[in-house]
């Protein structure tokens, strides 16, 4: 179920990532949509991690808890149905049988539901070097409202 992009043929250094050309532009519309969507279903800690130029997989990363095994399923079950409905046909969801971590491939967006404790576990905050938010914390650290 993975995609595949195509890289441009032109050498890159021995630790450098390859960069996606973008073919249009960011769909911060959607990117709202999620985080309203998360709102509406009470997420707690959410997180925008800005991807440009960073990998080619994603230009935005999110990443939320809910409480408990239910809440994580209700809000992919919520989320996959409501960017379906704003026209974007292409939503893929992974680990929605057990509802520890639930992953949602929005194309240009990548959602992460956690369940607290997993999230922490797996710290994919500290991988992009974004600092986790503080329970006080209206905004994230990355300069995007929570």
């Amino acid at each position: 179920m993975g995609r595949l992009f195509k890289l441009d043929r032109e050498p890159v250094g021995e630790n450098a990532i390859a960069r996606r050309k973008p073919t249009q532009p960011v769909n911060k519309k959607l990117l709202k949509l999620v985080e309203a969507t998360l709102d509406d279903d009470k997420a707690i800690d959410v997180v925008v991690i800005n991807l440009t130029g960073k990998t080619e997989i994603a230009d935005f990363m999110v990443v939320a808890s809910g409480t408990s095994n239910r809440q994580v399923g209700a809000m992919a079950d919520h989320l996959r149905d409501t960017i379906k409905q704003s026209g974007h046909d292409s939503v893929a969801v992974e680990g929605n049988s057990q509802c520890d971590w639930v992953l949602i491939d929005a194309g240009d967006i990548i959602i992460h539901l956690f369940r607290p404790e997993v999230r922490e576990f797996y710290g994919l905050e500290k991988m992009w070097e974004v600092a986790a938010p503080s329970s006080d914390a209206g905004q994230s650290d990355v300069g995007l409202t929570a």
